[in-house]
């Protein structure tokens, strides 16, 4: 393709903490593609938190990637994202450095501080948007070739969107919203349930729905509850891709997935996500803030096939899940005050210039952390009991989070006190950034 001048950079993302040499290579085609058909740079950034064997496989398959011009790979291991991190949390001079640093890099699974590294990194390489891919998901294929997402990304990410209606199927946007720009383009995934609780669905759907809908709103109507359940954790169902379609709208955040997303500058910027740990679902709060906000974005159907790794299938790996899908659920009490709060500000989450106003989401949050803590006990006692009538493996995580009840309960209203303070950091941390070396495999 013939370059013009108007190339920009773009920071390609996969964060991981097991084995994906297929995943490494099928996203360094992703790249590829990126630069064959747009005016982009690639930034492929990998995020590695392996063990050292699984890292030296990985470096292994990077070092056999295709040289492409315009793109620049980049695989940090911790050690690397942690040097990373100590510079630009002592240039942003803000106090606490070792607690910002437990929370950008935590010695525990994290899906929204991997992800926020990632974007406090592209910050530092001068990328204008984060496209965000998963470990355990790969790309679909039509006639024997992949379906690459970035493509659809690209074609309107941070145009007007009264400019993007050329690179769409169909417009469902208010008209009065054409100015601002598309902050986010996201598609959803095919295959396995997002999350890792399909076998209860089949060893007793009752069990199912009333666990499920644990994470809905306290007052919804049952009638409600059981609709989120239908629709919870499927993606976009089981029909692969036959062909391109694209909405231009404001993206619903039930309709997209984060190993499928990406954002322009102006939202991971302002905005980081919750650094809450060992918590599935902790990496959808952007999604939220860009559709509470009516900040315009793409829905396409170049959906990713999600899967599941060998490791989940382990007793460590079922219990280890088990425990996030519970932190999920203790979070959403949180989330919804915050997520109702968002819903009433609408243009009033932006600045002046039309950019996410980080103020009054960490002031919503601020609001929530004093929430009482009586419909999180409920949660529990209702999750223990129906995993008891499980039996078997349910009902021996059962017995563990019962004696975990006073520490998962306290962690919910800490992981909120954390995102708060991470809010009042990041503008801080995103300019501290800018210009600090990114080390690694750069190629």
């Amino acid at each position: 393709m013939r370059r013009g001048t108007d190339v920009h950079r773009i920071c390609l993302a996969l964060p991981t903490n097991r084995e994906c040499s297929a995943a490494i290579t099928a996203i360094g085609a992703e790249a590829a593609h990126a630069v064959r058909n747009f005016d982009v740079e690639v930034r492929l950034l990998i995020l590695d938190s392996c063990d050292e064997a699984t890292l030296a496989a990985h470096a292994r398959t990077v070092a056999a990637l295709p040289e492409v011009p315009h793109v620049v790979v980049h695989h940090l291991d911790e050690t690397a994202q942690r040097d990373f991190l100590r510079t630009a949390i002592e240039r942003s001079a803000l106090p606490g450095p070792d607690r910002l640093l437990d929370l950008m890099l935590p010695d525990a699974v994290s899906y929204g501080a991997c992800t926020n590294r990632a974007f406090l990194v592209a910050a530092a390489l001068g990328c204008r948007s984060v496209h965000r891919r998963d470990s355990d998901s790969r790309y679909q294929l039509l006639d024997g070739e992949p379906v690459f997402p970035v493509h659809h990304e690209l074609a309107s990410l941070g145009r007007r969107a009264s400019e993007a209606v050329t690179a769409v199927s169909e417009v469902a946007l208010d008209p009065a919203l054409a100015h601002r720009p598309v902050s986010m383009v996201g598609a959803s995934f095919i295959g396995e349930l997002s999350v890792d609780i399909g076998e209860i669905q089949e060893l007793d759907k009752e069990v199912y729905e009333e666990v499920v809908g644990l994470w809905a709103p306290a007052h919804w109507p049952d009638e409600e509850k059981r609709a989120l359940v239908e629709e919870s954790f499927r993606g976009a169902g089981p029909v692969p891709f036959t062909g391109d379609h694209s909405t231009l709208t404001l993206v619903d955040p039930m309709r997209v997935d984060m190993s499928n997303i990406a954002f322009t500058r102006d939202v991971y910027e302002r905005l980081p996500l919750p650094p809450a740990t060992a918590t599935i679902g902790s990496d959808y709060f952007l999604i939220h803030a860009v559709y509470d906000a009516e900040l315009p974005g793409v829905l396409h159907n170049r959906h990713i096939e999600n899967y599941y790794t060998g490791e989940r299938r382990t007793h460590a790996g079922f219990l280890a899940y088990q425990t996030r899908f519970v932190k999920f659920l203790l979070s959403m009490p949180y989330l919804h005050h915050v997520y109702d709060r968002m819903a009433g500000a609408g243009a009033g989450l932006l600045d002046d210039e039309g950019r996410l106003d980080p103020a009054p989401f960490a002031a919503f949050l601020t609001e929530s952390v004093g929430l009482d803590r009586t419909g999180n006990a409920h949660r529990l006692d209702t999750v223990e009991a129906a995993y008891t009538r499980l039996g078997g493996k349910y009902a021996e995580f059962a017995r563990g989070m019962a004696a975990d009840r006073e520490r998962l309960l306290e962690e919910a209203a800490r992981d909120t006190e954390d995102f708060v303070l991470l809010i009042e950091s990041w503008e801080a941390l995103v300019t501290a950034s800018g210009g600090v070396e990114v080390r690694g495999t750069p190629r």
